[in-house]
């Protein structure tokens, strides 16, 4: 797991030629980082300057989720018109997907639960299906894109709503770690691919949230915010799995 921070500097080394004291920054370190705390020592390469128009709280929430949305889009061409289905549209990673597809213009379907149905139709979805009701496997569409934010389904469910050069990529390695060896096989063997997302360097995924937040054509979605000695009950309701978009630690 990954840590998403935003804050304000107070201190900078003696080397440090791209920020100063009362910055205010965010940052996403993917290898983890003891987080919870008030002060942070960061490596100048893991700090990005907050747009003027986000504050810290919009900033913390726009880093991992997106950034691992940000290699769904990447690794495949999408184009205006193209059908694509997000399966898990609320998560974090989900909601920022959502939200990134959307830019290209395509044909947005969308899973959620029932509760979310709104917010997943205010992110751009053209079509939803909620999840607690209905199987999106049954689906008579065809897509040229099926990206699985959430890792529950799998190649073999999701194939026949594919086109025939349809691309599956998953958040997660999938059962048996299925996924590797599909996006093996599948490249030279298939004409419908599986994709295995490895992400991206912060360095070119973050500017390109950056950017989308100064437009205002990303909007990270915060589902609760916890005061850091309720800290123990933020974790609990992320683990339950109910959380839509991302949690807020408030220092």
């Amino acid at each position: 797991m990954g840590t998403d921070f935003a804050g304000e500097i107070v201190a900078v080394g003696k080397n440090v030629k791209s920020f100063s004291i009362s910055d205010n920054v965010f940052g996403f370190i993917d290898t983890g980082l003891e987080s919870q705390a008030e002060y942070m020592t960061i490596a100048e390469e893991n700090l990005f300057h907050i747009p003027e128009n986000v504050n810290y709280k919009q900033a913390a929430a726009s880093l991992e989720g997106a950034h691992y949305a940000y290699t769904f889009v990447h690794k495949v061409n999408i184009q205006p018109g193209q059908r694509i289905l997000i399966n898990g549209a609320t998560g974090g990673i989900g909601s920022a997907l959502l939200q990134f597809v959307k830019q290209h213009d395509a044909k947005i379907t969308a899973t959620c639960n029932t509760k979310n149905i709104e917010l997943i139709k205010s992110l751009g979805a053209d079509k939803i299906y909620d999840y607690t009701k209905e199987d999106f496997t049954n689906d008579k569409e065809k897509y040229d894109f099926i990206f699985d934010a959430v890792g529950k389904s799998t190649f073999g469910k999701c194939k026949s709503l594919l086109k025939e050069k349809g691309v599956y990529i998953s958040s997660e390695l999938g059962p048996y770690s299925q996924n590797i060896f599909y996006a093996l096989t599948t490249a030279i063997s298939s004409k419908k691919k599986v994709i295995f997302p490895v992400p991206y360097d912060k360095q070119e995924s973050i500017p390109y949230i950056i950017n989308l937040l100064k437009k205002g054509k990303f909007m990270p979605v915060i589902d609760r915010e916890y005061l850091l000695e309720d800290i123990s009950k933020a974790y609990e309701y992320v683990i339950s799995g109910n959380k839509t978009g991302n949690v807020i630690i408030n220092i």
